[in-house]
């Protein structure tokens, strides 16, 4: 079974850090564009980061750029989100996800984890 599993999620205070693992389960997304997106309470899921199958190009949504991180490394299989200066709305469910098609910066995400809580008390 295809699976992607995000760990390292917790409850935190404001200004404090997290760092976020999504590794591969049944098989290898070492040649798909990966990103993060979040869904806080009541709220639609949202693009947070992205990093392509190269990892070499980032971006970011606005609300985390300086803060937030994403990186890949290629041996282990695995995408990390490296979170600073925690804000209270930054919390959320934070979800891991990799593009359908390999080599594509643009293909639909189509492998979703099932998502790790991240809390952040003012």
């Amino acid at each position: 079974q295809v699976q992607l599993v995000e760990s390292g999620g917790g409850l935190v205070q404001a200004g404090d850090s997290l760092r976020l693992s999504c590794a591969a389960s049944g098989r290898s997304f070492s040649g798909h564009a990966m990103a993060w997106f979040r869904q806080a309470p009541g709220k639609e899921r949202e693009f947070v980061a992205h990093i392509s199958y190269t990892g070499t190009t980032v971006y970011y949504t606005d609300s985390v750029k300086g803060r937030f991180t994403i990186s890949r490394d290629f041996s282990k299989d695995t995408v990390t989100l490296q979170m600073n200066d925690l804000k209270p709305e930054d919390t959320a469910i934070y979800y891991c996800a990799a593009r359908g098609i390999a080599y594509s910066d643009f293909a639909p995400y189509e492998y979703w984890g099932q998502g790790t809580q991240v809390t952040v008390s003012s």
